[in-house]
């Protein structure tokens, strides 16, 4: 219990950006899917898919690069499954969602012992992972050289990915389709706004940034492909995308606030505390968040109620 000063330190902080990248990058991908007007509960099972393809690719071509363009390119085929079920078909979106979850499951041990011939996880210590890269002078001042310096591409994209969404979505063309449409696909429609076209392009963007947390998740945080290695990620990253509010910034935020809680919840384990125990920190976070929405949204209910049912001079008067 002594070690419990030394939790909270510089290394907490870059363990807590090193971690937050596949929750942020799926996490930017339901956003996405959210601002289309759709709700997208197969984050979870994209990033499986992305992480098993990420381990199959580089283990066939010793190219991480390979690999992680395996990730993206499965977890796209998947997503498109997922578009053309909940597009075109008009079926359920959180049944399709979870649909997808099981088949990624399933799908992914099948493959493994298929291709691998082993049960339970693949691990093989000369297959290359995603290699950090070091910014010369950055990484050599105190304190941000260790936040900014020595993390795999993937982190940096997630954190460009950010900054790129937030222009988009709100200074382009691209982004006010896509929020008109989530926002009234027949109003959209009407002035000549292909919702057919978005949603899919939503949809498949979706998968694109959820297959590169898988590759991040089995090839920058690890190096090996464990079944259900995901562990509730894809969900986390959903509540990310409601407590941000399905906004860059608040999803960026949001993603922080889950990273940190990984980074404490493995110190936490150096320091004593019974891994059991530490393991539940991020859900227990997570659960405290959605509380947290709930509260927010029944307040506003309130507030509306109470303005419906004001009198006419009370509204005139405010």
């Amino acid at each position: 219990m002594n070690d419990l000063g030394v939790v909270f330190d510089v290394a907490l902080l870059a363990s807590t950006v090193r971690l937050v990248s596949p929750i942020l990058l799926a996490a930017l991908g339901g956003m996405i899917t959210e601002r289309a007007g759709i709700f997208n509960v197969s984050l979870e099972g994209l990033m499986l898919v992305g992480a098993f393809a990420a381990v199959v690719g580089t283990a066939w071509t010793d190219q991480p690069t390979i690999g992680v363009v395996a990730a993206a390119g499965a977890a796209i085929v998947v997503s498109l499954v997922f578009a053309f079920v909940v597009v075109d078909l008009r079926g359920d979106a959180i049944v399709a969602g979870l649909a997808i979850n099981l088949f990624a499951l399933g799908a992914t041990t099948f493959l493994m012992r298929a291709i691998f011939g082993v049960q339970g996880g693949y691990y093989d210590p000369t297959m290359p992972g995603l290699p950090e890269i070091t910014i010369p002078v950055v990484a050599d001042i105190p304190i941000l050289g260790p936040l900014l310096s020595g993390h795999t591409i993937l982190v940096y994209v997630g954190i460009a990915a950010v900054v790129v969404l937030q222009v988009l979505l709100f200074h382009h063309k691209v982004g006010l389709r896509t929020r008109a449409v989530g926002e009234d696909p027949v109003a959209a429609g009407s002035v000549g706004v292909r919702v057919r076209r978005v949603s899919y392009g939503a949809v498949l963007g979706c998968g694109l940034m959820c297959g590169l947390a898988g590759a991040q998740l089995s090839l920058g945080l690890v190096t090996q492909f464990v079944e259900g290695m995901t562990a509730g990620r894809g969900f986390i990253a959903l509540v990310a995308v409601m407590f941000g509010r399905a906004h860059p910034i608040g999803v960026f935020a949001a993603s922080l606030f889950f990273g940190g809680a990984y980074a404490i919840a493995l110190r936490l384990q150096g320091a004593g505390i019974p891994p059991q125990f530490a393991l539940m920190l991020p859900y227990l976070a997570t659960i405290g968040a959605l509380v947290l929405i709930q509260w927010q949204r029944s307040r506003r209910r309130q507030a509306r109620r109470a303005l419906d049912e004001s009198p006419p001079e009370v509204e005139a008067a405010a």
